[in-house]
């Protein structure tokens, strides 16, 4: 996104109200979805890492999903795991907790997953292959979320016509959807589906067209375009190609994924933009060859909590850069979104920077929306940052102007060394990463910029937003320390995009022509 927008964005973060609200903004122009996937397994996680339902802030999102039921062999819906999901035979009750969520917001919707990868395709195929074991789902579903409390349902077959699934697939998921839909409707429950953003898989498993007449929303998993399955390094979720990638591998990032939905037949408005909470990690061949495309020996470390190898929570990997030292964190321009690497170890991952470049993206291309997965890998317990879940409070305050603190990811990288533009792949105009900071020296006020480049001192005469004194390009942010003491105020200094000044009657970038002290 053009760095005018950006410095929009920013204050956007933090004009909309004078405290902090989660709640959605009533003078936004559009309503945005915002799709919170729950591992539910994260219950049986230790320490920090164990996420229980009462965890999750309902007013985060406008849709919770919980992953996941099973499909029975008599082509039933079930729960997947009887002891969690259920009250019956003193088990935890998550799913009546779950739904309880709606008492603390009215317009929550809450969702059942049915599928994910580990329960794999051959089950569903056999099950859409006719009418009648179609009708035997169908009307399982019915009955068994009217029963539990949920307002709808979310198909994440992965994926018709693959693993192990037959050709025939791809018009029987649609017959399947058509039935569901045909069901859900009287009954007012939503009916989605979480969907690949592969090319080859798409191909196979989706007419896209059918399906979205039948769907409510499109859940698009624009993450895992690389991982521990591949032999060199690569980002979990970049936001555009490099120009030094294969024709093949310019094909796996965010971009490419969503106008390839959208050449397809998706309406802009069903599509909803998935956005990673956590990161895909590598174990390098050598410590001095840790760029892109850098040959591997395979997956990398497990986060404490998620101990799956290859894979870490965000707040796992944010942890780790603030109790670490040595890890060397780069961004590349054309993938919008950082990796760190520490002697063999290697992680790409999305964070709370990268991600507010995404949901720009899905505003610009209009969509209806950000899904995460998923909810309970976010800093939902504050350790990082200065507030709880910085990565989905992120997204809601950038799609509707929410009010939240800025971040300070000085706690992150204090020990650590950060090249905002290493390995920079193009000319693309494109804005670097972070903000572009000044170099401008002044010799105003009492408060330090934070950003560890420059020697600016500026002038905080209060917290909000002021225009550098001597140049009109500028715009900085003075937000207090702390919110009860007299600690004075950390400084975020940021540059308004190309033929931009800063207007401070109304706090954006604007032409100079508005600006009469900056004509």
């Amino acid at each position: 996104m053009d760095v005018a927008k950006f410095c929009v964005l920013m204050v956007l973060l933090l004009s909309s109200s004078t405290a902090y609200s989660r709640s959605f903004s009533k003078s936004s122009k559009k309503h945005y979805n915002v799709v919170c996937y729950l591992g539910s397994w994260a219950n049986y996680r230790q320490g920090d890492g164990k996420f229980v339902i009462e965890d999750i802030d309902p007013n985060l999102c406008t849709h919770l999903i919980y992953g996941f039921a099973k499909l029975g062999y008599d082509n039933k819906i079930a729960a997947y795991d009887p002891y969690l999901d259920l009250k019956e035979n003193w088990g935890l009750g998550a799913y009546e907790r779950f739904n309880n969520l709606k008492k603390k917001n009215s317009h929550l919707k809450t969702l059942l997953a049915i599928g994910g990868w580990n329960e794999g395709s051959t089950k569903y195929s056999n099950m859409a292959r006719t009418a009648s074991s179609r009708k035997v789902f169908v009307d399982s579903c019915v009955e068994f979320l009217t029963k539990y409390g949920f307002d709808g349902l979310d198909m994440d077959w992965e994926y018709p016509a693959n693993r192990g699934g037959s050709q025939e697939d791809k018009k029987n998921f649609v017959l399947l959807l058509r039935d569901l839909k045909e069901a859900f409707d009287p009954r007012g429950l939503l009916l989605t589906a979480a969907v690949s953003a592969g090319e080859s898989t798409i191909d196979s498993a989706y007419d896209i067209p059918a399906l979205a007449k039948y769907l409510d929303l499109i859940n698009l998993m624009a993450y895992d375009f690389h991982g521990g399955w591949d032999t060199v390094t690569g980002h979990n979720a970049p936001l555009y190609p490099r120009s030094s990638e294969s024709a093949a591998n310019k094909k796996l990032n965010v971009d490419y994924a969503v106008k390839y939905w959208m050449k397809n037949g998706a309406p802009a408005h069903k599509l909803i933009l998935g956005i990673p909470l956590y990161g895909r990690s590598f174990t390098l061949q050598s410590s001095t060859v840790t760029g892109f495309e850098a040959p591997v020996t395979g997956k990398g470390m497990a986060g404490e909590f998620t101990r799956e190898p290859g894979m870490l929570g965000y707040n796992e990997i944010c942890s780790l850069l603030k109790k670490e030292k040595g890890w060397k964190i780069v961004v590349d321009n054309d993938v919008q979104a950082p990796y760190c690497f520490k002697d063999r170890q290697w992680i790409g991952y999305d964070d709370i920077r990268s991600v507010p470049k995404k949901v720009d993206y899905l505003r610009k291309m209009k969509l209806g929306g950000a899904m995460v997965w998923s909810i309970e890998t976010d800093d939902f317990r504050g350790k990082c940052h200065s507030f709880r879940y910085p990565l989905l409070t992120t997204i809601n305050s950038v799609l509707n102007g929410t009010s939240v603190p800025l971040p300070d990811e000085t706690g992150l990288e204090e020990d650590n060394d950060i090249s905002p533009t290493r390995h920079s792949s193009s000319s693309s105009p494109r804005p670097s990463y972070p903000p572009v900071k000044s170099s401008t020296k002044s010799s105003f006020s009492t408060t330090k910029s934070t950003d560890g480049t420059s020697e600016d001192f500026l002038p905080c005469p209060s917290s909000g937003y002021f225009r550098h004194p001597t140049n009109c390009k500028l715009f900085y942010i003075c937000q207090p320390k702390s919110p009860t003491k007299d600690m004075g105020y950390r400084v975020y200094l940021f540059h308004c995009g190309a033929g931009t000044v800063f207007n401070e009657e109304f706090r954006t970038c604007a032409f100079p022509d508005s600006v009469p002290k900056c004509s």
